[in-house]
């Protein structure tokens, strides 16, 4: 039964990619008309009081001139005095005369006239009022003398006030054109950087990594933005190293194994071929019997390491467990006894050394370091182990060492620095790097000790 099909990850939204200089030129523009706008109607309702205040106050001021002059001067000369500058004056006098003076055609046909004679008289709060009738503005005050009726006109001002409109909407649109060309010029100025990382941008992805922005004010917007830029060409510059670097190391790799495999192949190949294309004698034939199998094994044994490293790389699976280091190692020593060698001894337990760990991984870490120990020392040489508190083991021989530039370099997979690890010796370069490659699966780590006499090995669990 096959698997199910994922299911299709939902693509990301698409990112708005509108002209940013003509949203903000659009944006600009947007505001300064809505602060025109209130600029206009404010300036114009502000003109229109005032002057429609100045009219009215002229009026009255006439009225208050008229009740000082009422019973000084006659009233003829009274109506002169008042009259004039756009003000239109009507009186009327006790025995029904009507005197006028000023602009009289302003005047309105259907103002209203006091009686002569007796009758109701209008209450001084509403004779004292300016009343309006279109662009005319009066006001009526009875005197001792008669009515008397002040008119002026208001059309010219409002002509006046309607020029001074159109002043401003003229200004307005004048102003905004200005600021239209003024702001599109000066976005595109402002948004130059965007232009330089989008060069830069396109000559990295054109193959020239090396390019970087470098902002010189890395603390306002588009500095954070271009050291944020910089950050992430440095990462993927880095990874893409790193992926070059570690396909180069695949390919390599895969070169050794091959080469390590041919060798006990053609041996194995070759003892073949002789044992069917001849007829040798027994003693012959059990010795290429005996190399068939022996090369066969080097090739068991080497394919077995190659896919305990392509396990450790994906992660190896761990049945941890409380365990004793110092039994372990007890137990590696008494097995490397029994194979020819340096002799391996282990130091005096001071306690149990309890770590959580997959005591089959552990005891083939260790192994593959007495291994290595004792074809390094030779078999006149002597490995020793020693196990410290807090999950420490350290396996030392007093061979030739390890020269300091290949303190890391021996950890690589196929890598063998002299004779003594040679690939006659039954190294194929896999201990040293699957060993540590066990230990940091279990939390720990594997590293070389600067001991200044032979190898020291220091394993360290959690």
């Amino acid at each position: 039964m096959s698997a199910p099909l994922p299911e299709p990850l939902e693509p990301s939204p698409a990112l708005r990619t509108g002209s940013l200089r003509w949203r903000v030129v659009a944006a600009v523009m947007a505001l300064l008309v809505v602060l025109l706008l209130v600029l206009s109607v404010t300036v114009d309702r502000v003109l229109t009081a005032r002057t429609q205040g100045q009219l009215e106050q002229r009026l009255l001021d006439r009225v208050a001139v008229a009740q000082a002059l009422a019973d000084q001067v006659s009233a003829q000369d009274l109506v002169d005095r008042i009259g004039g500058e756009g003000v239109s004056v009507r009186l009327t006098t006790s025995d029904g005369s009507v005197l006028t003076a000023g602009p009289q055609e302003a005047a309105p046909s259907s103002a209203p006239t006091a009686p002569a004679g007796p009758g109701p008289k209008p209450g001084p709060a509403a004779r004292d009022a300016v009343s309006r009738s279109g662009d005319v503005y009066s006001v009526e005050r009875r005197l001792p003398v008669g009515e008397l009726l002040l008119t002026t006109d208001a059309g010219g001002l409002q002509q006046t006030l309607t020029q001074v409109r159109w002043v401003l909407a003229l200004s307005s649109l004048g102003v905004l054109l200005v600021a239209a060309l003024l702001v599109a010029l000066l976005t595109g100025r402002l948004l130059r950087p965007l232009d330089t990382m989008t060069t830069t941008a396109r000559s990295i992805a054109a193959g020239d990594r090396g390019r970087r922005l470098r902002p010189d004010r890395p603390g306002t917007e588009l500095g954070r933005m271009a050291g944020a830029f910089d950050e992430m060409l440095d990462a993927v510059e880095g990874a893409e190293g790193r992926a070059v670097a570690a396909e180069a190391r695949v390919r390599d790799f895969v070169l050794e194994a091959a080469h390590e495999l041919r060798t006990p192949l053609a041996g194995v190949q070759a003892s073949a071929e002789a044992l069917l294309l001849g007829r040798p004698e027994r003693e012959e034939r059990e010795r290429l019997l005996a190399g068939v199998v022996r090369e066969s094994q080097r090739a068991g044994r080497l394919a077995d390491d190659l896919l305990l490293m392509a396990r450790i790389d994906r992660g190896v699976e761990l049945e941890r467990r409380p365990v004793d280091l110092h039994g372990l190692a007890e137990d590696v020593a008494a097995s490397a006894v029994r194979r020819p060698g340096a002799p391996v001894t282990v130091g005096t337990a001071h306690g149990p050394a309890l770590v959580e760990a997959d005591p089959d991984r552990v005891v083939q870490v260790l192994t593959n370091l007495v291994d290595n120990a004792r074809r390094a020392a030779g078999p006149d040489g002597r490995v020793h182990l020693d196990v410290g508190p807090g999950g420490r083991v350290v396996v030392a021989d007093d061979g030739p060492g390890v020269p300091r530039a290949d303190r890391e370099r021996i950890f690589e997979r196929l890598v063998r620095l002299d004779e003594a690890r040679s690939r006659d010796r039954g190294g194929a370069g896999l201990g040293l790097p699957i060993a540590r490659g066990l230990a940091r699966a279990h939390g720990g780590d594997l590293r070389l000790l600067d001991t200044g006499t032979g190898a020291a090995f220091e394993l360290t669990l959690p």
